[in-house]
Formats: C-alpha cells, structure tokens, sequence
C-alpha cells in the first residue's frame, strides 16, 4: 500500500492543473522539480549527463552543460529548457521517450522561469553508488546510554536508542498466555494446545520461554509455517492454464515446496537455499533432491511466450533476492538507479541457456502422473540481444550481449565456465532405476503374453471340442476359426513380448559401453546388436498388429448387417499390411544405431547460473542478507525494516532502523546464514514480547510515531488465510500434520484436514476460503495485503469448516467434562472452550453471559412448538445435534470460533 500511495502522490504532482497555481503561488520544489525529477533526471541527473548537462538543481541548469546555461531566471526566451520541452526551434524534443509533457506543465514551467525561476538552495543528488544499499553492510558498535534491561539483546539495544530518539515509551511484556500464542502462530502458524498453554503457565523458571522458543524452531511445522512465508517471495505456483492445458508453471513443482519445508527444517544456509533454486542442476546434478529446488525457475515457465517467461525470471531474482527493480530497465536505462538497459538483457544472458524438463521417478515411468520437474541449460547456442524500447520484435541482432553484472555492483570476477555433467544427468536412461525398472516391465509384459498364450490355447481347445460335438453348427464353426486367429495373436504377442525383453537387454548393455567412463572398447559391437534387437522387435510388433487386424476382421464379420464396423477392420487391416512391409525394409538398412530410453540433453552445462547464484550468496554482496533479514524481520513483527520490500534502490524507502538491519545482515552471514539463530535472537527480544495494547503510559506515543514505525510495541494483525484454516482444525482435534506429497485438490479444502499450504493454489485453481482472506498472490506477493470485508466474517459464520468444527469440537468438550458435576458442567464447558479455542480463561462478565446463555437458550430450542425452522443453510458432512443442550453448546463454540480474538495474533 504503501508503493501505491506514492504513485498516487506523484500521480496528483505530475497533473496538477495549471489553472489552480496563480504565477505568485508557483512552487519549486512542489511544483516544478517532481515533473524535473520523473521526466529529466535519469538522463541529466547523477545516474547520466547527456551533453554533461544536470538539472536535479537551479544551480546546475543556470551553468549549463557541453552548449552552455539551459536555464535564465526571468527569460523563457533565452532558456534552453523550455525549447526543448517543447521541442520548438529545430530542437529535438526532450524528453525523447514516453509522452511530452502536457501543455499545462510546459506552461507552468514557463511562468516558474519568467517569475525569476525561484528555488531554496540544493545540493545537487549524491553519486549512486554512495546509495546505503550498495555498500557492504557492518555491525554498528552496540548503543550505549540505555536502560541496562535492554541492553542484553542487541535488538533491544538498537531498538531501545531508536525509543530514546524519538521520545517513546516501550511498553511492558505481554502477558504470557498471549506471549505464547503469539509465538505459536509466529513460529509453527499453528497455536499451542490447551495442555502445552497450561504447561507453560506453570512453568515459572527463567529458561521456560527460551526452551519453548527451542521446542518450535526443531518442531517440523516451523518449516511448513516459514515455508508458505518463502512461498510467498519466490512465488510459488501449481501449474495453471485452461482446462488441463498446463500454460504457467508446471505440473509435479510441488516438490520444490517441499523442498523449502524440508531445507527449513534442517536449517539449511539461505545462501545455499538459494544457489540450489537458481543453479541446483549444477550444483549436484546427480541429486533429484536438489535439482528439485530449481522448481524456483520453473515456476516462472510460460507456454505463449519464452520472452515473457525470462522477463519474470530477471524481475523477480532481482526482486526476491537483491531488492532491485531490474526489470525498470528492459525498455530503457532505469529511471532512479544505476542500472542501463544493456545491463538488463545482460542479467538475462544468464538464464538464456536454461529449459525446463521432467525427469522418471522411482516407481513411476508416466511423467504425466508424477516425475521431478527441473531446469537444465539446453540452448547453448541461445544469443541475448538488446530489445529496442524493450519490443521483442526489434532487438539488436549484430551485437549479442555476455552474462554480466550491473556495474553498481563493482567489478567482480563471476568464472563462468562450463560444467561437465554426468552421464547419468545427461542421459536419465542410464540411471539403475531406470534400466532395472523397464527390465521389470519387459519380464513383466513377457509373463503377461505367455500367459494369455496359454489361456488362448485352452479356449481354442474348448471350442474345438464343443464344435466336435456339433459339427453342422456354423457359429461353431466361425467361433473355431476366430479362436485360431486369436491363438496366432497371442502367440505373435508371445514373440513380440521375448523380442522386446532381448531388445530391452540390448539397450542397456550398449547404453553402458556407449555412456560409460570412459565408453567400452566394444561399444560399437554392442550398438549394432541393439539396433538389430530393434528391428526385430518392430517386425515382430508389426506382424502381431497384422494378425489383431484380421482378428477384428474376422470379428466384424460376424455381423454381415455392421458394414461400417467391416470397412473400418479392412482399413485397418490394409494400415498393418503396410506396417509390416515397412518394418522389413527396415530390416534390410545398416544397424547402426538404436532408440535410447528417453531423451538424451547436452553433456555440459553453460555454468553462468552457478556463477551468478554464488555471486548473489557471497558475502561481498551488499543486498542478499540485507533483503533476507528484512523479510525475515516483516512476517515477525508486521511491518519490515525497509518498507520498499523490493525495492532498496534510490527510489525505495529508506530503513527505520539501519544499524539494526545490517547488525542481523552480518550477524546471518558470519553465522552459516542460518535463519533459525536469527528467529531465536528475534523472539527472544524484549522488542518482540512487548504488548500490543496502548496503555495510558505509551498513549502519548500515538502522536509521536502513530503507525508504530519504531515498535514501541507489538503490532496486532489478523492471521494469514492459511493460519485461519489450520487453527480452526487444530482447536478441534481434526488437523492432519502429514507433511508433503503432491498438491491436493482446492476444491477439497473443506473436507480434507490437511495444511493449507499443500491445497493447489495458482492464479486461477485456488481455495475459495483462503481467497476471501488475502491468500498469497502467486504473481507478486513480497508483502500480503490485508483487507477488511464483509465476506470474510460471513465466511467464519456460514462456511462448511466452521460449522462442522464447532460441532466436532463441542461434542469433544463434552465428553471432557462429563466427569463434573451437572451444577458445574456448564461453567467447566465454557472455560475449557475458552482455553480450547482463545488460548486463555474468559474473563468473570464473559463467563456469566456465556453460562446464562447456555442455559436460557437451551430452554428456548426445548419449545419447539413456539420455533420456526429455518430454511436453506450450509450443508455440513456433521449435522448439529438434536439435542437442545448440545445444539446450544455447538453455537457457542461456533460463535468462539468468529471471536476476534480467534483470528487475531496479538
């Protein structure tokens, strides 16, 4: 939101009407420099000097530049500026790209100059590559001066001088039923039980906050909780397109999701999670499980248009992991950074090469119903031009563009070389599991045919007897001579069967004497046999398919009336006539060579995404860590450090708390980039468990620092769609933590418990409960938006999930407190839901009405004669009960189930 506002603020700026301004109230640097600075600067500004003219100052427009002042206070005439907005006096008209600028703001600019062309001194803008963001982040020294209780963590030390600047009061600790949910929610996305709350309650040792910290970050549903955070940046996608026609993403990328829960959990480098998404078939090309995480580029894979697909490729690497809008420069240098058009196109030159494939699974050789999707780089001789104005149509084919680097980012050897690949990666035929499985499959199919052999020979047996009993039957008769059609099949099929499994055979042994290392002496031998096998195999396939279409035949013709079916058979029949004659031919050609098991790709990688990936994970790279601890810091407390989440260049926002984001930026790399350390200092803060109400000593710091940049306290905000789902199974016993495997129907969501994270979600095949609530943007969702809608609350109230798990969970609070006494169950029902459901005991007046509306209600439902029913609903597998005092106890569950309190990580 934030982004937009500034548009929006630009927008009005741009566009100010002419006719609002009188020629005494004309403004420079409201008025005049926002049109300067959008229109002019990024080619006479400090990023460029055209002509070595500058206009980000008064000062530098009077002096000029290569053909003198551009600018004379007082004259429109004799200043430059105005003829080339213009574009009048054989002048070329500037800005030369994009539209002129409206006659209204010419205008202004005229009487701006004409009234003597007034401005406040400026210093003109700092060189670009002073910006904050390119220089390597350093720890600050710890501040001093601040209260000694938060001085223990460096993040309250920071933040602490960050209070004492502005004149903030923190708030106290929140209490610690509150402190648990919140770090629940944080940490797993799901909150804690009523057992583990009650637990931690009891436990007053000073290590009892540190221990549960540790328990949930070594919990596997931290990996799930971070995972879907992960997701959300690098934009995570199921396959999408019409119908079955897969047209974004691919299908099987489910394992790259996997792959982010299972790197978490085992808290891998985020700078190895990420050399691994963008380069993980070079990395380990022989390891499925790394090459799945390159499903990070796979998701980006567009069928219309390879263009569009690499263009989403180099906006969001350089979003997600640099915090640079690179893509600003595809159709000319970038407006407000360092960044030229070429060196665009020459960051794409880093993914030129690569394609997406799928490989065989163990245990599955139908790619369509499961495989490992990946990338791999197979269009070595792929050249990266420059597109003019960024059209696709007109690119400049006579100087083809190197993988390169911005220079903002110094000069850096990046060694690409190519990577020799495996055999094995390469060719995936040769893989054990894949000869040995098709082996299986050839033994098998064998079986198969011996076995109907048999079965038709006992069947031609019978009908011979039978017709030897009958001999003037003439539908005997015909029956005998089909079955012998049908044993002459089976036995064609028997040899077709034993030719494939000797073929199968072949392959594998001239598949390691050609791929072996080195290849065998007698590869060339064990070619021409396997070619051999080959053509026997399809001679023998293409005499059974002769004998199957003179069985169909013979079968049409049993029905002399079914002509249709008789031409079709006789077509057929004449199709494998042919067939037959062919693979003959065949016979008769040099064998000299054979169809592997599948396809065989280049035996080198180009080697340009590993260099760029370990570039982008170095140390001496001034973004990654920073840009990481941001979006770390973000889904934490609320708001992030740098409110431009993408975008730490010149026009991006600059960070609330500097030092304390390059203190965590260093502090994650020197430590491995180990992101559990960093959760763990975080939650562990004082910052982290302060309040999130406004008591009467922080009400004054609603005026100094109203949205809480400085976090004076804790930010309360609604759970995450997926949260709001889970949490609702998990209050009812429901929830299924079975981790993994491919993407479940969204359609289901409502049946089926498992975590949201692992429902199909794409741009159009989403779960429409998790919609209504702000699911993930799979196109662009570096920081969720939040809206406030009356669906939602209609969703709580009417939806098949909260209705039938309010049932669910009031029968099982029932069971629990059937052991009270009758004169008690009612209170003990009430606070064990409490507890259940809200993670704490209802307060004194909550308790009260809750306990006479159990009671008076239950009397109302008992008059049904004085009752009307209501008509239509929401069909639920679990109906309510029908009987008033249970049905009464569903509904105030279900109303717990809509309480803000619920739905609210405070």
């Amino acid at each position: 939101m934030i982004e937009v506002r500034s548009m929006l603020a630009w927008s009005l700026l741009f566009w100010i009407p002419v006719e609002a301004i009188a020629s005494n109230e004309i403004d420079y640097a409201r008025d005049i420099k926002p049109v300067l600075s959008r229109r002019c600067y990024s080619c006479h500004g400090s990023l460029k000097q055209e002509n070595d003219l500058r206009l980000d100052t008064v000062d530098l427009m009077k002096s000029g530049g290569a053909t003198g002042p551009v600018l004379v206070a007082g004259d429109a005439g004799q200043s430059r500026i105005l003829s080339a907005i213009q574009g009048t006096e054989g002048v070329s008209r500037m800005p030369p790209e994009g539209e002129p600028l409206s006659p209204e703001q010419i205008d202004l600019i005229k009487r701006w100059i004409e009234n003597g062309a007034l401005a406040p001194h400026e210093e003109p803008q700092k060189d670009p590559a002073q910006h904050w963001a390119y220089q390597l982040p350093v720890r600050a020294p710890l501040p001093t001066g601040i209260d000694p209780a938060w001085s223990e963590n460096v993040i309250d030390a920071f933040i602490a001088a960050s209070h004492q600047q502005h004149h903030l009061t923190a708030s106290p600790m929140a209490p610690k039923h509150v402190l648990l949910r919140r770090v629940y929610l944080d940490l797993i996305g799901l909150p804690p039980t009523r057992e583990q709350m009650n637990a931690f309650l009891a436990d007053d040792s000073p290590e009892a906050w540190e221990r549960v910290v540790d328990q949930l970050l070594t919990s596997p549903q931290y990996g799930e909780r971070w995972g879907r955070h992960w997701m959300d940046v690098w934009r995570y996608s199921d396959w999408d397109g019409y119908g079955q026609e897969v047209r974004e993403s691919k299908p099987h990328i489910w394992r790259w999701r996997d792959w982010i829960i299972e790197s978490l959990n085992a808290d891998k480098g985020y700078d190895q999670m990420l050399q691994e998404m963008l380069a993980g078939d070079e990395i380990a090309p022989e390891d499925p499980q790394v090459r799945r995480a390159t499903g990070y580029l796979v998701r980006n894979w567009f069928s219309f248009n390879r263009n569009v697909w690499l263009d989403a490729t180099i906006e969001h690497t350089a979003k997600a992991f640099l915090g640079t809008t690179l893509n600003c420069a595809r159709c000319h240098d970038h407006m407000y950074d360092p960044l030229a058009q070429k060196e665009y196109y020459q960051f794409r030159a880093f993914f030129e090469a690569h394609d997406v494939r799928t490989d065989r699974v163990v245990g599955q050789p139908d790619i369509g119903k499961d495989g490992l999707v990946h990338v791999y780089d197979g269009r070595h001789d792929a050249q990266t031009y420059l597109f003019r104005r960024g059209n696709e149509k007109e690119f400049d084919k006579e100087q083809p563009l190197p993988a390169s680097l911005p220079a903002i980012f110094g000069k850096t050897d990046l060694k690409i070389e190519p990577i020799p690949l495996p055999a094995t990666s390469y060719y995936p035929g040769l893989r054990p599991f894949q000869q040995l499985e098709t082996s299986q499959q050839s033994q098998a199919a064998f079986d198969g045919a011996q076995n109907a052999l048999t079965a038709a020979r006992e069947k031609l047996a019978a009908v011979k007897q039978e017709l030897a009993q009958k001999p003037e039957d003439p539908t005997l008769a015909q029956q005998a001579g089909i079955e012998q059609l049908r044993l002459q099949s089976a036995e064609r099929g028997a040899a077709t069967a034993l030719s494939n499994l000797l073929w199968t055979q072949a392959r594998i042994q001239a598949d390691r004497a050609n791929y072996g290392t080195p290849p065998s002496e007698n590869r060339e031998d064990l070619t021409r046999i396997a070619a051999l096998a080959e053509r026997d195999y399809n001679l023998r396939q293409a005499e059974q398919n002769l004998t199957d279409a003179e069985l169909k035949l013979a079968e049409a013709k049993k029905d002399p009336a079914n002509t249709n079916a008789i031409t079709t058979a006789e077509t057929a029949l004449a199709t494998a006539i042919k067939g037959r004659e062919t693979a003959i031919e065949a016979l008769k050609q040099p064998p000299t060579d054979y169809t592997r098991f599948g396809p065989v790709y280049p035996v080198t990688s180009t080697g340009r995404r590993l260099a760029l990936a370990r570039w982008i994970g170095s140390q001496n790279n001034p973004l990654t860590a920073r840009v990481a601890i941001n979006h770390i810091w973000l889904r934490h407390f609320g708001q992030p450090l740098v409110p431009t989440v993408f975008d730490f260049g010149l026009n991006g926002k600059a960070p609330t708390n500097p030092e304390l984001l390059d203190w965590l930026a260093v502090e994650l790399m020197e430590n491995g980039w180990r992101m559990k350390a960093i959760h763990k200092r975080i939650v562990m803060s004082r910052t982290y468990r302060q309040q999130s109400v406004v008591l009467p000593t922080t009400e004054q710091n609603r005026s100094i620092d109203p949205d809480n940049h400085y976090l004076w306290r804790a930010n309360p905000r609604r759970m995450e769609a997926e949260v709001v789902r889970d949490a609702t199974l998990l209050v009812s016993g429901r929830l299924d933590l079975t981790s993994g495997g491919p993407e479940l129907d969204e359609a289901s969501g409502m049946e089926i418990p498992r975590r949201s994270l692992y429902f199909r979600n794409s741009k159009e095949k989403k779960m429409t409960f998790l919609d209504t609530f702000d699911r993930p943007n799979v196109v662009d969702c570096y920081r969720r938006s939040e809206s406030i809608v009356p669906q939602q609350a209609l969703a709580l109230a009417n939806s098949p999930l909260s209705l039938t798990e309010s049932r669910r969970l009031a029968r099982k609070l029932s069971e629990e407190v059937a052991t009270y006494p009758n004169d008690a169950q009612a209170q003990a029902f009430v606070t064990t839901a409490f507890e259940r459901i809200l993670n704490r005991q209802p307060a004194q007046v909550e308790l009260d009405e809750c306990v006479n509306f159990l009671a008076t209600q239950t009397e109302t439902l008992r008059g049904q004669a004085t009752l009307s029913k209501f008509g239509g609903g929401t069909a639920s597998a679990f109906p309510p009960s029908d009987q008033p005092d249970q049905r009464v106890r569903e509904n105030l569950v279900h109303v717990l189930l809509n309480h803000n309190d619920f739905i609210t990580i405070r």
